[in-house]
């Protein structure tokens, strides 16, 4: 009877071994961070997630997203960031300079990552006060669209020497204009005549944008740095296909998924930058 009751005993305290170690190590829950993204044409980007991923921030675990997505409808931006100002997010990540502006509008408080900026030169923007010194509670990735568009147009003009008109693929003559005039010193350099082919903000509009690069005879194309043209790179770069008109562009996906060529920084790059901040 003893005999059993010592291995009753011994089985006993070996379950509560085995047990114990799960109440001691149990870690307390992680504090969820809560993010605001506001968007004129997307969700929350793979690359953004699996950048934050590579630096311990995982979606559900400690980190959880708001995500406001305006559609292209640029009149949604404001109650947007409004939306986002109210719930109390952390950090707002604004995408584009449309939603860059209008977080900058809601809130001088809560901190603003550019993911990114595709316009023209930030202190002349008013976003920042200085490079050195940018002040109020912006920061971001700048992607130097004005410089780099400036020196596409000169990788294709090298790639395509007979081309002696090059089509311009933009969504809204205002919202590119301040990257042209780097683009039209190098086309006047290079002796180039420039087609403007407007899409608008319709995703719709791209055949007749694609007619029209047909119709004036274009030689070449090129597609302008932005997140719209990112999004809709596939249906791009079939039509460019279609149309037989050889395309530069600015992320190097555009290339592997099909394209002629591309230059400039990949998507990943920029959004571990925009992780990191």
């Amino acid at each position: 009877v003893n005999r059993r009751l010592l291995l009753a005993g011994g089985a006993a305290l070996t379950a509560g071994a085995l047990m114990a170690p799960r109440t001691s190590l149990a870690q307390p829950a992680e504090r969820m961070r809560r993010v605001g993204w506001l968007s004129g044409t997307e969700n929350v980007r793979p690359t953004l997630s699996d950048a934050l991923r590579e630096l311990g921030w995982i979606e559900g675990r400690n980190i959880s997203f708001e995500t406001r997505n305006a559609e292209r409808q640029r009149e949604r931006y404001a109650p947007m960031a409004n939306d986002l100002v109210a719930a109390k997010v952390e950090i707002i990540i604004a995408v584009a300079p449309g939603a860059i502006r209008t977080a900058m509008q809601a809130t001088s408080e809560i901190p603003i990552v550019m993911a990114w900026w595709g316009g023209p030169d930030l202190v002349e923007a008013g976003i920042i006060a200085s490079y050195a010194r940018p002040g109020g509670n912006v920061t971001g990735v700048d992607m130097l669209l004005s410089v780099l568009d400036a020196k596409r147009l000169d990788v294709l003009r090298q790639a395509v020497p007979k081309a002696t008109k090059v089509a311009v693929l933009i969504h809204g003559r205002q919202m590119f204009e301040p990257q042209m005039p780097a683009v039209r010193e190098v086309a006047r350099k290079a002796g180039l005549t420039l087609e403007m082919a407007d899409t608008g903000d319709s995703a719709s509009a791209y055949d007749g944008a694609f007619e029209t690069i047909v119709r004036t005879q274009c030689q070449a194309l090129l597609v302008m740095g932005s997140p719209a043209f990112a999004r809709d790179r596939k249906l791009i770069i079939e039509r460019a296909a279609r149309a037989r008109v050889p395309a530069i562009y600015a992320a190097a996906w555009n290339a592997r998924e099909g394209g002629l060529m591309s230059y400039g920084a990949t998507p990943l790059d920029l959004d571990r930058q925009v992780a990191r901040q």
